[in-house]
């Protein structure tokens, strides 16, 4: 088969690491993301997605000829909904070129137009001018006289200068008695001004570095509702920091659609401990935003992949500290997060004065308080971090990040975590993100019981457990977490997006919280008794959705 050409701009089907070949479009990468040495490659925005990479050529097939190839080999929803973005874009494309072939249509009518005014115009002038020359023939000399004399005046000047004359605008500096006249605006103005404020596009600034106007590629631009007088920002993303009443602190991409666009990645040396469920995806989106990344996990296998996109390996936790600037973990519960700091070749004996270490994972606040300590009392410095989410939003990295504890690290850490989330909040002293995190899951892992509760009380009393669906899908309760748990259940899917197991440890940690400050949490107990249920139905190991084989066995 013959080599196709590809160039900026291009529809194609590009491969990104583990994923179905995905629809994307080449399109100029930001200026300061350095192209990959070795093979010929292009720079892909993919639709449906915020991701996008460096693609070999070889890993890129055009969109059109190769369309129902993939078609019949995906059948994914988030895929559906990709494929249907291209469509659209095709169809605003198609549209804006016809507009403008329209309207060029249109204005060269008006010009000829106008030139066939301005030549009746000029005839009717010149046979005025006649019939008043006999009408002043036949008069009185008296009558000759004068009517020659306003003829002659009028003869003596060309159709131009007394268009001049006329016009109460001249050349020059207008008078100050003009200010206020009203100049018509021409047939382009109106419908520039007319026109949805989506569909207008600001002069591009010197630092723009993406010409390309689709709106699927926005994510690269400040939001267009803005005053004018706010032009593109460089296509780095800047951090927004914005204080609360609260006292917390959020950071976010400056443009709120943008998640993910471009990155700055920083110049420190990153670590990660764990590559779980939600470590994996984390570390990809580090890699991929530019970061320099070393791993290790207690199942060394798992590493292999992350090698092979770039990513260097530690043999210990303590050598992963020690050769990096800033090291992150997540990990499964109290008791993984305690041994790997403090267990043998732990993150402890790393520590040296100026050595950062973030905590990712979910525990509770005495947890996370015993293990600032001993990084702190080495000379470190500790972040909390726990994020909310789930598989699928740590690999499309749309993490929410709760941080507490050293505000500066927190700073620091802001291009790692633009990477792997759409926001992240800072919440103050250590222990206050593990408390909020644990609130969290616990509202969402009783919404997740309830839900089950619900879908099997439908079965049993003999309704349509789809039609319950399209019913809660079409109401207040319409969500995301909603629509994808229930197909799960229907579907009898209970692949791990967030494990069983974990939403009823994060459940019991919550009810213990409740119970150090005497609040009661029955509803929160009440979900933790079916998720325990569950686990005793062998159900540790699959999603939180298989908690619905509670009520059911």
């Amino acid at each position: 088969m013959a080599a196709v050409s590809l160039r900026l701009g291009d529809l194609v089907w590009g491969k990104l690491g583990r994923y179905p070949p995905w629809p994307g479009k080449i399109v100029n990468p930001p200026k300061d993301l350095k192209k990959p040495r070795g093979k010929k490659c292009f720079f892909v925005k993919f639709f449906g997605t915020e991701d996008h990479a460096w693609i070999k050529v070889e890993q890129l097939k055009p969109y059109h000829p190769h369309k129902e190839e993939m078609i019949k080999i995906n059948k994914g929803k988030r895929f559906q909904q990709a494929v249907d973005a291209v469509e659209e874009f095709l169809r605003k494309t198609k549209g804006k070129d016809q507009a403008s072939s329209h309207n060029s249509t249109e204005e060269k009518n008006r010009r000829n137009s106008s030139e066939e005014r301005g030549k009746q115009s000029a005839g009717e002038e010149k046979c005025k001018a006649s019939l008043s020359e006999g009408k002043v023939k036949k008069g009185t000399g008296e009558g000759k006289k004068r009517v020659s004399s306003v003829s002659s005046e009028r003869g003596s000047k060309s159709p131009l200068k007394r268009a001049q004359d006329q016009s109460p605008r001249k050349r020059g500096r207008p008078p100050k008695d003009e200010k206020d006249l009203t100049i018509p605006e021409s047939s382009t103005v109106k419908r520039v001004m007319t026109g949805t404020v989506a569909g207008f596009k600001w002069p591009p600034s010197v630092s723009e570095p993406v010409k390309d106007s689709d709106p699927h590629f926005h994510h690269f631009l400040l939001s267009q509702t803005e005053k004018p007088a706010v032009c593109y920002q460089a296509i780095t993303k800047k951090l927004k920091v914005c204080e609360e009443e609260t006292g917390s602190t959020s950071i976010q991409a400056a443009d709120s659609t943008a998640v993910n666009g471009s990155i700055t990645p920083t110049d420190k040396k990153i670590g990660f401990l764990g590559l779980g469920l939600m470590g994996s995806g984390i570390v990809s989106n580090l890699l991929k935003m530019g970061h320099t990344v070393t791993v290790w996990n207690r199942t060394a296998e798992k590493c292999d992949l992350f090698i092979q996109e770039g990513a260097r390996l530690g043999r210990t936790p303590a050598e992963v500290v020690s050769t990096c600037d800033i090291t992150f973990a997540c990990v499964s519960d109290p008791k993984a997060a305690k041994d790997l700091v403090l267990g043998p070749s732990g993150v402890l004996q790393g520590i040296r004065p100026g050595k950062c270490y973030v905590d990712m994972s979910t525990v509770d606040a005495d947890t996370v308080t015993e293990l600032a300590q001993v990084i702190v009392s080495r000379g470190g410095r500790f972040l909390e971090a726990p994020v909310s989410g789930n598989q699928q939003l740590s690999n499309d990295g749309m993490l929410v990040i709760l941080a507490a504890g050293d505000r500066g690290l927190y700073e620091d850490c802001s291009s790692c975590f633009q990477a792997m989330g759409k926001t992240s909040f800072f919440l103050g002293e250590v222990g206050n993100a593990a408390k909020m995190m644990l609130i969290v899951n616990m509202v969402q892992g009783s919404f997740m019981a309830t839900i089950a509760e619900g879908l099997t009380l439908a079965q049993v009393t003999g309704q349509s457990q789809q039609t319950l669906l399209d019913i809660l899908n079409q109401g207040q309760l319409a969500s995301i977490f909603l629509d994808q748990k229930c197909q799960n259940i229907l579907q009898g899917n209970f692949k791990p997006d967030f494990y069983l197991k974990y939403i009823q440890k994060d459940l019991r940690l919550a009810i213990a919280l409740g119970d150090s400050v005497n609040h009661p949490t029955p509803m929160a107990a009440a979900a933790n008794e079916v998720y325990k249920r569950a686990k005793a139905l062998d159900q540790s190991d699959n999603d939180m959705s298989a908690v619905y084989r509670a009520y059911i066995h």
